[in-house]
């Protein structure tokens, strides 16, 4: 009790910049001690430590003008997604500890034949967050290449790269062979296989298999060994 009570003696700015070290939950745990530690939790000084190095450049980069008073409101702001680069991407911080998260959308990835209309469409879906999104009509050879700068991402982080992709009901032959899958950094590329669909035991599966069989046999060969790893549901609704 003493030695917080000492503590709590420290000039406010002091304060603010101990806690600077910490982490946005840190913060938010340790306002609650007592008032003196709330004012000294939201000051600019702490919320600044959070935001990422670029913040000023990300900020202007969004679609819609992002109203704050404070670096900490800054930062509540950017933990929803927003929209940035003219529609093309999406960012947003990690609540937790202020790691920054992007989503490309599809204009930005590289899609083989996306410009052609007999194999892809660019429609618009309410569940998206953005405005077009590609939609595979026939196709094949589907090829998807996705690039970011890492001086982008925050330092000192392990990133995850995800493909999100809505299904619909009459789409076929993504559960009949594993796709390759890769990530390439720098001078280290890791690759593995994924399936796009999750496999069904139906009707409509086997009579694939059945029609497809020879074309199966031909590309299964082709396809690098990996684990085959199936997708799952994404928490939420948008449907990138």
């Amino acid at each position: 009790m003493e030695s917080q009570l000492q503590f709590n003696r420290l000039p406010e700015d002091c304060v603010s910049t101990i806690l600077s070290f910490t982490s946005p939950l840190d913060v938010c745990r340790s306002s609650s001690v007592s008032t003196s530690f709330q004012s000294a939790a939201d000051s600019d000084i702490v919320w600044e430590s959070f935001l990422p190095s670029d913040y000023s450049n990300i900020v202007p980069r969004s679609v819609v003008h992002l109203k704050f008073s404070s670096k900490k409101e800054l930062f509540v702001r950017l933990c929803d997604p927003i929209i940035i680069d003219g529609g093309r991407k999406s960012f947003k911080l990690e609540k937790s500890s202020g790691k920054k998260s992007y989503i490309l959308s599809g204009r930005d990835l590289s899609i083989t034949w996306s410009k052609e209309p007999m194999y892809w469409n660019w429609v618009s879906l309410p569940e998206s967050r953005f405005s077009e999104v590609a939609s595979l009509r026939t196709i094949c050879w589907l090829e998807i290449q996705g690039k970011i700068k890492t001086q982008m991402l925050s330092p000192n982080t392990v990133y995850g790269a995800y493909l999100v992709l809505k299904i619909t009901d009459r789409a076929y032959g993504l559960d009949l062979i594993p796709s390759e899958v890769s990530v390439d950094v720098g001078n280290h590329l890791s690759k593995s296989t994924a399936y796009l669909r999750r496999g069904e035991d139906s009707k409509k599966q086997q009579l694939d298999r059945l029609f497809f069989a020879n074309r199966m046999q031909m590309l299964q060969s082709r396809v690098t060994e990996g684990d085959g790893k199936i997708p799952s549901e994404r928490d939420g609704m948008d449907g990138d």
